[in-house]
């Protein structure tokens, strides 16, 4: 029997999509986000195009540990423990170290990392019973420190290390532990955060490219269903994966010869 999947950040963007193609699987789905207009939104978006899917809205802040473990609770209850849990739930506001508030930053590690961490201690007791797939959604962000990012990049940092501990811990429990880094990505998030970019940061982040949210999800899906630890879409995100320690030097002395240009 196909069991449920769960999904934070699932109103839009990579999560929306994640939803459709694991709706497609057969799996019923429980969509988690803070906008309960948005949410309700993405239901009748799925339900309209897959009329026989079961998708539900569970409105809550993953930022909040209260709202984000009753929500669960409550999606278990009716659903079931997952078959699929995924955070994907974050958000990127960047800005140079010295003018950005602290506000933002602990907003960022609250979304991007704690969010996570709640989520998936919700789910992993429940999940333990009969072993599933965790995926957590974090950034290219997460290999290296990228100027204008020393908000996002740490939330990103940790939640790696998160899911690194977790390969390691659930596996007795018969739960794949997959971390995936997406490269910018077509979401309407994406749009918010390239207008806040330093100069520094549009160039730096500009030689990625950008990913459809459809093709990301089903890489991550297809990945995930065969139970490997690490997706990365695209060629330069693989070249991280594998390089980002031994190029770390040379990246720095790129964003450096960056920087100088906008500062001069």
């Amino acid at each position: 029997m196909t069991g449920p999947a769960f999904i934070t950040g699932g109103s839009s963007g990579i999560g929306l999509e994640l939803a459709r193609d694991l709706a497609k699987r057969g799996h019923p789905i429980a969509l988690f986000a803070r906008n309960a207009g948005r949410l309700q939104d993405a239901v009748r978006v799925l339900k309209a195009e897959l009329p026989d899917a079961m998708v539900l809205a569970f409105p809550a802040d993953v930022g909040d540990r209260a709202q984000i473990t009753h929500a669960v609770q409550t999606a278990i209850a009716q659903l079931g423990a997952p078959d699929w849990a995924i955070a994907n739930a974050g958000l990127a506001e960047p800005g140079e170290f010295l003018s950005q508030s602290l506000d933002a930053h602990e907003m960022q590690m609250r979304t991007n990392y704690m969010g996570a961490l709640y989520f998936a201690h919700a789910v992993a007791c429940a999940m333990s019973a009969r072993g599933g797939k965790l995926v957590f959604v974090s950034s290219g962000a997460a290999f290296f420190g990228i100027y204008g990012y020393s908000a996002y990049a740490p939330s990103k940092f940790a939640l790696r290390g998160l899911a690194e501990v977790l390969r390691v811990e659930l596996k007795s429990r018969n739960i794949s532990v997959t971390l995936a880094y997406p490269p910018d990505t077509e979401t309407p998030s994406l749009a918010a955060e390239a207008a806040n970019k330093p100069g520094p940061t549009k160039d730096i982040t500009a030689s990625g490219g950008v990913w459809s949210a459809r093709d990301v999800a089903r890489l991550i899906v297809k990945r995930a269903a065969k139970g490997r630890f690490a997706v990365a879409p695209g060629l330069q995100m693989r070249a991280l994966l594998v390089l980002h320690s031994l190029i770390a030097p040379a990246l720095r002395v790129w964003q450096g010869t960056i920087v100088r240009k906008h500062t001069r």
